[in-house]
């Protein structure tokens, strides 16, 4: 699977565009479209916004292969664009050991998506930003997947 229209458009209005390196929350350099820099990266004249889509497009490619790595049940596709969102934002290892994908793969799919909307702190702090997010991939999930999922 890849991300759909909707679950790419949820990324970018999350992460927003910046041309120029800054720090996110969590103090970690990143430019684009939320792209962390390695070490050997350096954008001292900043990036143009086709070379932002260009990062975001393999940044992507390695969030769905995490997702299509970790989760072993089927997934709708509004399914796939949260978690999708939700390891790009977060990163592949909070997937692996949240109780999200422990009750997804046990078939728990209302389980898993209120999980979502747990992963709104950074630290020890609640942020408005990452509340909308998480109850935006929870209504992306929710959207298109059926309910009888859950049963």
């Amino acid at each position: 699977m890849h991300i759909s229209a909707a679950g790419l458009e949820l990324l970018k209005k999350s992460e927003g565009f910046r041309d120029r390196i800054y720090s996110d929350v969590a103090g970690f350099r990143t430019i684009g479209y939320g792209h962390r820099l390695t070490p050997a990266e350096s954008y001292p004249d900043g990036i143009t916004h086709s070379q932002a889509e260009t990062i975001l497009a393999a940044d992507i490619a390695i969030a769905e292969g995490a997702v299509s790595r970790l989760v072993r049940v089927a997934l709708s596709q509004g399914q796939f664009d949260a978690l999708v969102d939700f390891v790009f934002n977060l990163g592949a290892g909070r997937l692996a050991s949240s109780t999200l994908l422990r009750y997804l793969n046990a078939g728990r799919y209302n389980d898993a998506a209120w999980q979502l909307l747990a992963w709104d702190h950074a630290g020890s702090r609640e942020l408005s930003a990452l509340k909308l997010r998480r109850e935006s991939e929870f209504n992306l999930w929710s959207a298109i997947s059926p309910s009888s999922r859950a049963a």
